[in-house]
C-alpha cells in the first residue's frame, strides 16, 4: 500500500497479510482525505483500530502534527511500529497498545491537544458485533470530551450497518457509501446547526 499525497507520496507501507485487518483501498481512501483535507494541517488525530497505520501515516504525510494510534492485533502492531521507523515519524506519533474498548478512558488522559480527527476503522465482522450503548459509554462519550468544536469521527464499516439515531453527544454529519463499505462522519454539531452555522458564515463572507 503506497501513501497518496503529502511530503510521504508514492511512500510504500507495511500491511499484514490475511484478513485480520483491511486497510481501505486508494479510492476509498483518496475519497475520504479529499473530504477531510482542509482538517489536516497542524491536526490532532487519533486512529483507532489502526491495523499497519495507513490512515494516521496519511494524515501525518498531508500536515498532522500528531496521531495516536491505538492497535491490539499483534502483527498489526509489528507492520505499524515497522512503518514508523521506517518513514522516522516517531517524534510525531504515539502507538497504544491493547483493547480500545477497556483502555481508551485512560489512554486520552495523554492528550493535551485538542482532537480534530478520529479513524475509527475496525474489522467489519467487529462492528456488526457492537453492541451500541456500550460503543457509546466506551468510545464516543469519552472521545466527545477531547474534540476541538468542528472535529470529525469518521467510522468505516459495512454498508449494511445501521447505526442508532442516537448517539448523543455525537451527531451523524453525513454517510458515504463505496460499494460494499460506508463512511460515516460524525461530530459534536447537529446537521441543522452545522447548516445554519455554514449559511452564515457565507452570509458573513458575501458582506465582507
Amino acid at each position: 500500500m503506497r501513501i497518496i499525497a503529502g511530503k510521504f507520496k508514492g511512500r510504500t507501507i507495511s500491511t499484514p497479510k490475511g484478513l485480520t485487518t483491511r486497510p481501505p483501498t486508494g479510492r476509498v481512501k483518496t475519497a475520504l482525505f479529499n473530504i477531510i483535507n482542509s482538517l489536516l494541517p497542524d491536526a490532532v488525530v487519533i486512529d483507532l483500530f489502526s491495523g499497519s497505520g495507513s490512515l494516521g501515516i496519511e494524515a501525518i504525510s498531508r500536515g498532522a502534527r500528531f496521531c495516536y494510534f491505538a492497535e491490539q492485533d499483534h502483527h498489526a502492531i509489528i507492520c505499524l511500529e515497522r512503518n514508523i521507523r521506517t518513514l522516522g515519524i516517531g517524534k510525531s506519533c504515539r502507538v497504544w497498545i491493547g483493547d480500545i474498548f477497556e483502555h481508551l478512558y485512560w489512554w486520552l488522559d495523554e492528550v493535551l491537544w485538542k482532537v480534530n480527527l478520529v479513524f475509527i476503522d475496525p474489522p467489519f465482522k467487529t462492528v456488526a458485533e457492537w453492541n451500541w450503548q456500550q460503543v457509546q459509554k466506551k468510545l464516543f462519550i469519552p472521545l466527545a470530551r477531547k474534540l476541538s468544536h468542528d472535529a470529525l469521527i469518521i467510522l468505516r464499516c459495512h454498508r449494511n450497518i445501521l447505526l442508532p439515531s442516537a448517539l448523543e453527544p455525537l451527531y451523524v454529519q453525513q454517510r458515504r457509501d463505496y460499494g460494499k463499505m460506508s463512511l460515516i462522519f460524525m461530530g459534536l454539531e447537529h446537521p441543522k446547526e452545522q447548516n445554519h452555522t455554514n449559511k452564515h458564515s457565507r452570509r458573513k463572507e458575501k458582506s465582507i
